[in-house]
């Protein structure tokens, strides 16, 4: 059975810094890309990074504008996305993903190829 887990979020002031954690199991192998999600109240859910897990290739969404970092521990089974310079509307529902590695040469931020999910940790920005 595959578990994922979200855990660091919380709330910052404008221009801080938080790091999410993402703590998987039950996948076997290495074959698998990880990502990242938010869902901010009354929006659609988008995505942020991803990570494919053998190699270590990554991607980022255009949400990011170079202030996140997606990176992983291969001996902790978990993903970190480090994000600094936050704002207001980074303001939302962190979720991890996982899925098998797709055919694809890199990982993907569409939402509808993961198909395990984390419960998701609130990310609160205040100006």
């Amino acid at each position: 059975q595959v578990q994922v887990v979200e855990s660091g979020g919380g709330l910052v002031q404008t221009g801080g810094s938080l790091r999410l954690s993402c703590t998987f199991s039950g996948l076997t192998g290495e074959a698998y890309d990880m990502a990242w999600f938010r869902q901010a109240p009354g929006k659609a859910r988008e995505g942020v990074s991803c990570l494919r897990w053998s190699g270590g290739t990554k991607y980022y969404g255009p949400v990011v504008q170079d202030r996140f970092t997606i990176s992983r521990d291969n001996a902790k089974n978990t993903m970190y996305l480090q994000m600094n310079s936050l704002k207001p509307e980074d303001t939302a529902m962190y979720y991890c993903a996982a899925a098998l590695r797709s055919m694809n040469p890199i990982c993907s931020i569409v939402e509808h190829q993961y198909n395990y999910w984390g419960q998701g940790t609130q990310v609160t920005v205040f100006s």
